[in-house]
């Protein structure tokens, strides 16, 4: 049974998520504010929070840098009516996983909290397994049925971030940015490069694929 920290200052939207999550069988905490946010969490294990910005007192990007600076990876879903560009940016950078405008729809809010909680379990136990395949973040290796790959670093977390995120799109300047650094040098076509060299590496491994999206970039296909 996941936990999960609804914090709103909008009692309607506080009672209107509980039971949404409620019937998804989560166990749901709710928090007006931040200061009442961090002290569920000070009390109670959570799974996820669901997070509005615009609070009295400590507001969502100030609680969620907070808990970033302090080595918390909890997930957060950040809610909020702010819809500008510039607010999902700064909402990113200060530390959120993601990010959605009221009104909300309550599906798509369902489908990103399983998403996101999926992700959390693959980044606490540091590996992805797909069938006898398994992804072993602690050594850079792939393995299946007695056969180990040991990855250079980039190429592995290259291959990681994709198999984390199935059937998504990376741009090329994404992934770049991701792996090698938003300051690096390195152009983007190193990406073009170390996808050639994990297509051949893993070539006729059925458990996954890695797939070209013409004029987009590259996304990861499980095939078990």
């Amino acid at each position: 049974m996941f936990h999960l920290l609804v914090a709103d200052d909008d009692k309607n939207t506080r009672r209107l998520f509980k039971a949404v999550l409620e019937r998804e069988n989560y166990t749901v905490f709710t928090a007006e504010d931040g200061k009442a946010a961090m002290n569920i969490l000070d009390r109670e294990h959570i799974d996820l929070i669901v997070l509005d910005i615009m609070m009295p007192g400590i507001d969502g990007y100030t609680f969620t840098e907070m808990l970033r600076e302090a080595g918390n990876n909890l997930p957060i879903l950040m809610v909020s009516a702010k819809q500008l560009p510039k607010d999902k940016h700064r909402g990113f950078l200060v530390g959120t996983d993601d990010y959605m405008t009221k009104p909300i729809d309550e599906e798509e809010m369902l489908l990103r909290i399983k998403a996101l909680l999926r992700r959390a379990q693959i980044v606490n136990e540091r590996r992805i397994t797909i069938g006898d395949t398994v992804l072993d973040y602690d050594t850079f290796t792939v393995s299946r049925s007695g056969e180990t790959q040991e990855l250079p670093q980039k190429e592995f977390l290259l291959l990681y971030k994709l198999l984390s995120y199935p059937g998504r799109i990376f741009t090329r300047i994404q992934l770049m940015d991701e792996i090698w650094g938003s300051d690096s040098d390195t152009g983007w076509e190193t990406v073009t490069v170390h996808i050639g060299r994990l297509r051949k590496r893993f070539e006729g491994w059925d458990a996954f694929e890695i797939i070209a999206v013409r004029g987009l970039g590259y996304k990861a296909v499980r095939k078990k």
